[in-house]
Parts: structure tokens; sequence; C-alpha cells
């Protein structure tokens, strides 16, 4: 069951949330990985979504015996609980998690980092040429949209 307070129609499709307090808790953000899920039939699936973890996301994969095997796949768990969609794929499972390419896990992992502790989905970059520093939003969005 999610538990979802619809930020303000001017906010869809923005990662913060924050930016108008009387808008309501955001739960749910958009993404786009990098490279993109491919299924068993070799469809790419690269827009998802990801809602706020609880403290039981972040407590029941403790209990899986295949992170006590391994630490490593912590990760994969957490991910998992809290990927509600990737693309047209809506059954998000460790599995579906395991078969992502690296980069891509990558930024779930970050991504997950952000909306969780940081609150926002926005990320400091500077470009390679004129060494200027900007923000980008990671849950997407066309550019010049703020």
């Amino acid at each position: 069951m999610r538990r979802t307070t619809p930020a303000a129609p001017s906010h869809a499709g923005h990662g913060t949330g924050t930016d108008d307090p009387g808008a309501g808790l955001r739960t749910e953000f958009p993404f786009r990985l990098p490279r993109g899920y491919v299924d068993e039939h070799g469809t790419v699936h690269r827009d998802g979504v990801m809602r706020l973890a609880t403290a039981r996301d972040e407590l029941v994969p403790l209990r899986d015996d295949r992170v006590r095997e391994n630490s490593a796949y912590l990760s994969v768990v957490l991910i998992s609980r809290v990927v509600t969609r990737i693309g047209a794929v809506d059954d998000v499972h460790p599995g579906v998690i395991e078969d992502l390419f690296a980069s891509d896990l990558a930024f779930l992992q970050d991504f997950y980092r952000r909306i969780n502790a940081e609150g926002h989905t926005r990320a400091a970059v500077t470009c390679p040429s004129c060494q200027e520093e900007f923000a980008v939003d990671l849950a997407g969005g066309r550019l010049g949209e703020s």
C-alpha cells in the first residue's frame, strides 16, 4: 500500500516538492536511468518512479538471508522496495535491480540518498569546458524548466 499526498500540479515532474510548503509532502519522484533496464524481450525501460523510504523499508532487508550472507546486497533489496516502476515494469523486485547496468544501480543509490536524506533531487555540477558551476535536477525534466 502506497501512502501518497500529491504535490501541487505546478510541481509535477520536478524533483523537489519543497519549493511550496503548502503543496503537501511529496512522496514519489520520477527519474530517468542513464542506460536503462533491458527486459527479457530486449525492450529498454528508462523512466521510472521512486517513492520515499519508510523505516520498514530500511529494516526489513536486514532480515533477508541474501543480505546476511553478503552485506553489499542490502542496496539491491532496499532499492527494489522503493522503486515502484521502471518503464512498463511495475513488479520491481531484487531480480530486476540485479539486472540493471552498474551505472544505473549507482544512479538509483545516489537518487535514493538525495530524496531520503537531503530531501531534493538537485545535484551541483561543473561544466568541464568553462568550469561554471550550476545545479541539475536528477529527476529529469527538460532543459530550461525550473
